[in-house]
């Protein structure tokens, strides 16, 4: 028996450690092309040019940010940004909470008709021509409205919740405030939010971080300079980054490489935010990831 717990007990340690090195291959192989970007962006133009430049900068200057930083209608389009996924993320919370309770209610009649109706839009669209006809019609083209209001509501989260609100919150808690008097706005704002926070703050990040790094329905809508997310701004300079509309111009063959930089520094720029703030729900959002595993 002692040999075999041995055994067991071997074959456990190398598991685990067969299984953190994978999962510290997966976070060398995601942590290095960032790395090497924010190297990049720190370096000088010409070790940039000669692809001299992998994870170690040489040359330290700071003149990219400097220019980055200094360009009107990038710090425009930041603040913006900031503004739209702040918009974004509070009125596609609001959607999904209402819909995910009311969807979790037993009381609600047709309930399972209106969860097959939102499940079949994760399956299937119209397409890109008819979204614009019909942003067309609603006089949305060229609107901040539009960046906000078409893809505030996203079936998927609205599954995630409405799951965890039937499975994770006890009846008896709905029961018991329901004898106190208490209606449904009361109920869900004092009972099942609070108890919700952990998935609530996961969906919240997903909403955030879709919001953030999304630009094809800003490339398809918008005409405007002042209506331009970051990431707009972002996938222009990625286009022009080498050709003299680029964002920074130095004398001679010095395009190229002045543009490398750059846009370099412009990736750090439009990631960065994210960066910050993930740590601050990460605790939230692991919670809420091990919920769905266990809960289904």
């Amino acid at each position: 028996m002692a040999s075999t717990k041995i055994r067991k007990s071997i074959g456990d340690i190398i598991a685990d450690v067969l299984i953190y090195a994978f999962i510290a291959l997966v976070a060398i192989i995601c942590i290095i092309p960032f790395i090497h970007v924010a190297a990049m962006s720190i370096s000088g133009d010409a070790d940039v040019y000669a692809n001299n430049v992998f994870l170690i900068p040489k040359h330290i200057n700071l003149n990219a940010y400097r220019t980055v930083l200094g360009d009107p209608s990038m710090m425009h389009s930041l603040i913006f940004t900031v503004i739209l996924t702040v918009v974004f993320t509070v009125l596609g919370m609001l959607v999904t909470i209402f819909s995910a309770y009311a969807l979790s209610r037993p009381k609600l009649k047709g309930r399972h008709v209106l969860s097959t109706i939102f499940l079949m839009t994760m399956y299937f669209s119209a397409g890109t021509i008819p979204d614009y006809m019909l942003m067309d019609t609603l006089n949305l083209l060229d609107t901040a409205a539009v960046l906000v209001l078409p893809l505030i509501f996203s079936a998927y989260n609205m599954i995630i919740l409405r799951t965890f609100m039937q499975n994770s919150i006890p009846d008896s808690l709905i029961e018991a405030a329901e004898l106190d008097g208490c209606d449904d706005f009361r109920i869900l704002f004092q009972v099942v939010l609070p108890l919700s926070k952990s998935v609530l703050a996961t969906l919240a990040l997903f909403y955030a971080v879709g919001r953030w790094n999304s630009f094809t329905d800003a490339l398809y809508f918008i005409q405007s300079d002042n209506l331009k997310p970051l990431q707009l701004k972002l996938y222009n300079l990625v286009n022009a980054s080498g050709s003299t509309g680029a964002l920074a111009q130095e004398a001679g063959g010095g395009q190229q490489q002045a543009a490398e930089v750059v846009k370099s520094a412009t990736i750090m720029f439009a990631t960065l935010p994210i960066v910050i703030i993930y740590p601050f729900v990460q605790k939230y959002f692991v919670t809420g990831v091990m919920i769905g595993a266990v809960k289904g």
